[in-house]
């Protein structure tokens, strides 16, 4: 027993520990998720934040420390993103006809999801820099909290309310999208797809991405859009208020 708790306090102190740690989680939490045929609720990015959430808590492991090896995990964060574009050129005929069409309702999408952060906040009468946090809720994290820190927000609250955005849009999408009577064919699945980007970033591109290419590539399309409006435009208004 003496020779294991060593080997514990050994393994958890090295960077291979959180990267171990992720991979093996988030397999574990892939293979339920098919077993339960893809069911929203079975989400497999939930069910890791929740796994690896309770076992630092249990076992006493330091954030930073198994940060430590689960930045090698979110440095290719970046490099996903980007090959996101590839999906999206495919359908650049698609872009080059309705392309005013997307820019419209992603204009319109991100006004809804400024419009209903600042609802909550007037209902539940959050400190300034609280709502100020959730304001840009539904842009991905990290600029989510460069838009809150420019617009006198606290960034780290601005990411928990986006990751939670983004696993509220995920789980929740699709029982939405099938009440409002959206179909399966090419038009309803490129509406769901940029739909989930739009209010859930890049949590919902990455749901939209396992259930369908055509709704995967435009949720990251619309992921796009909601960072490059959302980055120029709050900003802007808040100078202007």
């Amino acid at each position: 027993m003496t020779d294991f708790v060593e080997l514990w306090i050994y393994l958890s102190s090295t960077p291979l520990f959180g990267l171990t740690a992720t991979v093996v989680t988030y397999v574990l939490a892939q293979h339920f998720y098919a077993r339960m045929q893809h069911a929203p609720w079975a989400n497999p990015t939930l069910w890791s934040v929740v796994a690896i959430a309770a076992g630092l808590v249990l076992t006493g492991v330091a954030y930073p420390t198994y940060f430590s090896g689960a930045q090698f995990i979110h440095f290719l964060l970046g490099p996903t993103v980007v090959a996101m574009a590839w999906p999206i050129w495919q359908r650049r005929h698609a872009l080059r006809e309705q392309g005013l069409s997307f820019l419209i309702a992603a204009l319109v999408g991100g006004g809804a999801a400024v419009t209903s952060a600042v609802a909550l906040a007037w209902a539940f009468a959050l400190p300034n820099d609280v709502w100020l946090s959730l304001v840009p809720k539904s842009i991905t994290a990290p600029v989510a909290m460069g838009v809150a820190e420019k617009i006198g927000g606290i960034p780290a609250l601005a990411a928990v309310f986006a990751v939670l955005t983004g696993l509220v849009g995920a789980l929740s999408g699709r029982y939405l999208f099938d009440a409002m009577g959206l179909g399966f064919d090419r038009i309803g699945w490129t509406a769901r797809g940029f739909a989930l980007g739009t209010a859930a970033h890049g949590i919902g591109a990455a749901r939209a991405t396992q259930v369908n290419a055509d709704a995967g590539a435009f949720a990251g399309l619309a992921l796009g859009l909601q960072v490059i409006l959302g980055s120029l435009i709050l900003p802007l208004i808040w100078q202007y208020l």
